[in-house]
């Protein structure tokens, strides 16, 4: 793993395993609904700073978005918030060209 600052990254092999993460998809609604990562949850990067309330301090939390650089900025932003949180490298386009399964919808 390398780091961006202090954010560590994960990389997609990591949500083909069993983890004990909450997986946050901070893409738009519309980006979402078109293909996300099985198991994400939607919260996009412009709705975090009001809705911090929602997220788990307990567990870890990994970070997603398109291609990796929005969730560099949410998980720094979140680790800097006091969670402990990791973006995932390479986003859903990198889950996507490897294959994996995608959801559609909500």
């Amino acid at each position: 793993m390398h780091s961006h600052d202090h954010v560590s990254e994960v990389d997609i092999a990591t949500l083909t395993r069993p983890y004990d993460a909450e997986l946050i998809d901070v893409r738009e609604p519309d980006e979402f609904v078109a293909g996300h990562v099985p198991g994400a949850r939607l919260l996009p990067m412009s709705e975090i700073t009001t809705r911090l309330d929602e997220l788990d301090r307990d567990r870890p939390l990994y970070v997603i978005c398109a291609v990796g650089q929005r969730s560099l900025a949410v998980a720094d932003f979140l680790v800097r918030s006091g969670f402990e949180a990791y973006s995932v490298a390479g986003g859903t386009y990198a889950w996507v060209r490897a294959g994996q399964p995608v959801e559609t919808g909500r």
